[in-house]
């Protein structure tokens, strides 16, 4: 009989233990390794040929991406989770950017030209303010192949960015399994034709009838690799300036966590450069941005899963989860 009460004894504190998490630490342990690795191992496979823009690998990218918001249960932002659009170029032999922009699309198509059709992927959680947003987002696409190269001629990404991608799907699922519905809509955006310049993120910020309703964004681009092979945990931590409260937050959430992070630390006037953060700056939207710094094999075939850093991968996703949460609910920042 003892022996009965003890055993129920401690499932009755088992069970108070898990109970008693909060909503934020139920969504925080469900980021874990298992989950990057599989999204990581998965886009940069030589079988998705380098996910390049309007190629088929990058399609078939943007279907899992897709499926994996389905299946984790976020919402489609409009009526599907892909968000479709063109970008147009000059012929390839007079050298031109490509234009999502609608007065530089009309004389584009003027004369001959180059077109590609790509989509971005948009899920997003309702808030309890439908007029307020955050966004956290990751490019998708990479450089594809070329036939040419001696060896190796698949661009696989794995860090570029792939990594990134992984991030936003488990800080997804994680506001989901929290079960408590964030104060201001979440969006989670995958941008297409990031590698042919910041495509999909212009093209949806050009686009967004809201803009003015964002109050930040989140942006990873390549958070796998060690720069610096003697500092394993170093990582960059972008954010703009007039927002104090973004540098503060990874401070204190790495002391309260055990993060095993070491970032460096740079607030940014105008962060309007490097990435997918630079649309949402140039309109004045606030933004935070993880980046592990350039590395041997950044764009070259040799970007693969095997030399990514995973525990440097799930910390930054635990860190910014953490903040995204600060983000969707607090009243200031």
């Amino acid at each position: 009989m003892k022996q009965i009460y003890w055993i129920g004894l401690l499932l009755l504190v088992v069970c108070s233990g898990l109970w008693a998490q909060t909503p934020l630490e139920k969504g925080l342990r469900t980021i874990n390794r298992r989950s990057a690795e599989a999204t990581v191992r998965f886009l940069s496979d030589d079988e998705l040929q380098g996910r390049e823009a309007g190629e088929h690998g990058s399609r078939v990218s943007a279907a899992y991406i897709a499926s994996l918001l389905r299946w984790i249960g976020a919402q489609p932002l409009g009526e599907s989770y892909f968000q479709p659009f063109e970008a147009y170029s000059k012929e390839r032999q007079r050298k031109g950017r490509w234009e999502v922009h609608p007065d530089s699309v009309a004389k584009l198509r003027m004369e001959v030209h180059r077109k590609l059709s790509m989509r971005n992927v948009l899920g997003m959680i309702p808030g309890r303010n439908p007029k307020e947003y955050v966004i956290i987002g990751a490019h998708f696409d990479h450089l594809g192949t070329d036939s040419s190269l001696d060896g190796d001629c698949i661009y696989n990404g794995a860090d570029d960015n792939a990594s990134g991608v992984s991030a936003v799907l488990q800080i997804a699922r994680a506001f989901v399994a929290s079960g408590q519905q964030p104060e201001r809509t979440v969006i989670f955006a995958f941008w297409d034709g990031e590698e042919k310049g910041l495509l999909g993120s212009r093209y949806f910020v050009q686009s967004c009838s809201y803009l003015s309703s964002i109050k930040g964004y989140l942006n990873f681009d390549m958070i796998g690799r060690n720069n610096k092979p003697d500092h394993p945990q170093h990582v960059v931590y972008f954010y703009t300036a007039s927002h104090p409260a973004f540098g503060e937050w990874l401070k204190q959430d790495i002391e309260k966590y055990g993060l095993r992070l070491e970032p460096d630390y740079r607030a940014w006037e105008n962060p309007v450069g490097g990435s997918d953060n630079g649309p949402f700056a140039r309109v004045g939207i606030p933004i935070i941005w993880y980046h592990t710094d350039g590395h041997p094999d950044y764009h070259l075939p040799t970007d693969h899963a095997d030399r990514l850093n995973w525990d440097k991968v799930v910390d930054i996703t635990r860190a910014s989860f953490l903040s995204m949460w600060r983000m969707a609910n607090g009243k200031e920042y």
